[in-house]
């Protein structure tokens, strides 16, 4: 984390702030609603303990749904300028590996006082959706509010229930009520997703391995799925994010936005749509990719992971960019939307902690607590903080494979080439998921082409694992 910039420990002046902070975010008024009544829940990974959104729907007349996601007020304890906030600042986002979690703010704010936890009173900003009976939104709006969180749920586990495949969880089954708020919640969801489609959001299906421990040991590597309770909170988080840039907008402020530009190698993506025979318009063109990448995906789901990097790639990433009051918006290339703010993770992300202060000052008529000069210098920090963490994270699940497979040097395995560049052909291997360098015997193998090696060695300090091709 050094090497790129970031800080792995909170300094003695965070933890002097710390110690002043003696309890949750209290206040009271006529502009704090009181939704602690409302079927709350919140659905994140098994392990999560850093809550951040709450959602709750309601059906309304002719089949209309209304949809409230609660944010938590993180802001309402951590101060800007302060030390706490100054920390935030340093990294901007929590960095997650499977050796240890190196938060944005002190866990006992992320993980208690500011964390929206199952059966507490907490301070929230909650965006308010109207949906028509076909998912088209009618209207939304924006307010603080005291919630309380009913049923604390992991993915894997409320997936499996709505699929069909397990039981509902036992957080939900003890709150009447609740099964039928997830059902609502989750038919919503598969509604604004298919709208997203079809109007050309990109479907990916990244590698996303995670290491499984033992203790200390490191004894698998499992692929994490990308299922139906993800996809819920997915959805539900990128209309809400909408909603507040669209609210902000509205109010004629600057804004931080949460950009993905049209591709710049678009010629280079027509290039490779052309190899499978599919021929892509010569400008950029969300809709005609998505059925590109839906075809693909149909045709060939154990070699689309590989295709999704590759366009991903191609497309460039994502950044962070001031939005000014009358400009046209930038917009989210692969999400199809046009306008796109990161508001729903303040306990994780530091833009979003900028944006809850930005409506906070809205909804209570004060000054902006940023400049637009502020917000131009914060916009370049946190898209340069972002990507250092993001390749701290990658280092790290290349050392949990190298460490895993050390003990495995001489076992042969199958496998698929997924690159071919100037540095050399790399292969991921389908069990354990992991990926490394072909440093022997590379001649005429194309992307996409399974492939037998053997494990030559590995270095799990550097998370470099070398294959040779074997027959």
């Amino acid at each position: 984390m050094r090497e790129r910039g970031l800080e792995p420990e909170f300094s003695p002046r965070v933890m002097e702030q710390l110690a002043t902070i003696t309890g949750t975010g209290r206040e009271s008024g006529a502009q704090i609603s009181n939704l602690t009544g409302l079927l709350w829940c919140s659905i994140d990974n098994d392990d999560s303990l850093d809550l951040d959104q709450l959602t709750f729907c309601e059906l309304l007349a002719d089949g209309a749904v209304k949809l409230r996601v609660a944010i938590a007020d993180v802001d309402a304890l951590v101060g800007k300028a302060t030390p706490i906030d100054d920390h935030a600042h340093l990294n901007t986002t929590s960095v997650y590996t499977s050796a240890r979690i190196f938060p944005m703010l002190p866990e006992r704010l992320s993980t208690d006082l500011t964390s929206l936890n199952a059966g507490e009173d907490r301070l929230a900003l909650v965006t308010e959706m109207v949906f028509s009976a076909n998912a088209t939104l009618v209207s939304s709006s924006v307010c603080r509010a005291m919630v309380r969180n009913r049923a604390k749920l992991a993915y894997d586990a409320a997936a499996a229930w709505i699929e069909g495949t397990g039981a509902l969880p036992a957080a939900a089954a003890a709150v009447p009520g609740m099964e039928a708020q997830l059902r609502m919640q989750d038919n919503l969801a598969q509604q604004l997703r298919a709208q997203r489609r079809e109007q050309g959001s990109l479907e990916f299906e990244t590698f996303q391995p995670r290491a499984v421990f033992e203790g200390e040991k490191v004894i698998d590597i499992r692929q994490q799925a990308h299922n139906r309770a993800r996809q819920l909170i997915e959805e539900v988080m990128i209309a809400t994010n909408g909603c507040t840039a669209r609210f902000l907008a509205l109010h004629g402020g600057a804004s931080l936005r949460r950009v993905v530009r049209s591709p710049e190698r678009w010629l280079r993506i027509v290039e490779l749509a052309r190899q499978y025979g599919v021929a892509l318009p010569p400008e950029p063109d969300s809709q005609a990719l998505a059925g590109f990448l839906a075809k693909r995906h149909k045709a060939d789901p154990l070699r689309f992971p590989d295709l999704s990097l590759v366009i991903v790639k191609l497309m460039g990433s994502g950044e962070y960019v001031v939005e000014m009051p009358g400009s046209a918006p930038i917009g989210h290339f692969g999400l199809a939307v046009r306008n796109y703010t990161h508001s729903t993770a303040p306990n994780r992300r530091f833009p979003d902690l900028i944006t809850s202060r930005i409506l906070k000052a809205v909804l209570t008529g004060q000054p902006a607590p940023y400049s637009s000069a502020e917000l131009a210098d914060l916009a370049l920090h946190c898209t340069g903080q972002e990507d250092a963490a993001q390749k701290v994270e990658r280092q790290m699940r290349k050392s949990e494979a190298a460490l895993l497979l050390e003990a495995r040097v001489g076992q042969r395995f199958e496998g698929i080439v997924t690159g071919s560049t100037a540095d050399g052909v790399w292969v991921r291997i389908f069990s354990p998921p992991a990926e490394g360098k072909l440093v022997k015997g590379m001649a005429g193998l194309q992307v996409g082409e399974k492939v037998r090696v053997k494990l030559e060695s590995t270095n799990v300090e550097r998370g470099f694992i070398d294959f040779v091709r074997v027959e």
